[in-house]
């Protein structure tokens, strides 16, 4: 059985990490993810061949569930089936992180008052930790991969912990 205080992830922290080989920066929001059906459903529609779906397949701290039913708070917010998953595993298990990046899912998450971090929070968070010397690199590496982080938000990040 899956224990309430595992966190639940979204299908883009999961692309662009596994795409930049960092996706073990997920574990420092806890040693074992949940990934919702429907955001394994999401990535395994890309093809066997993509580095997420093969991610998937093969790391075993990265846990596909049933998700439980969307509660109408959240279907409200008109978020994806993945999004709103990941939230309805939130809200469903009070005081676990979701890891997004969709600023809606976010913003419904705090309003849920559903502890949310996004895939930026996870490098500060392992430049922090010593994870890496320096969290720029990281970044540039990521955004080369398809994250969108505009230089303005990148730089405020990196101010934010000495680079």
């Amino acid at each position: 059985m899956i224990a309430a205080e595992l966190p639940a992830v979204n299908a883009s922290p999961l692309i662009f990490l596994a795409r930049s080989n960092l996706l073990h920066l997920l574990q420092l929001a806890g040693s074992m993810i949940v990934v919702p059906k429907p955001v394994a459903d999401e990535i395994l529609r890309r093809g066997p061949d993509d580095p997420t779906a093969k991610a998937l397949a093969v790391t075993d701290w990265l846990k596909t569930v049933e998700p439980p039913a969307i509660p109408e708070v959240i279907q409200g917010w008109g978020l994806g089936p993945g999004e709103s998953s990941v939230l309805a595993w939130g809200l469903a298990h009070p005081g676990t992180e979701c890891i997004l990046d969709d600023l809606a899912a976010r913003r419904c998450a705090r309003t849920l008052a559903i502890p949310v971090r996004g895939t930026l929070g996870l490098v500060i968070e392992g430049k922090k930790n010593g994870s890496f010397p320096a969290a720029r690199p990281v970044l540039e590496r990521m955004r080369r991969n398809g994250m969108f982080l505009s230089d303005r938000v990148l730089n405020r990040a990196l101010a934010m912990i000495g680079e």
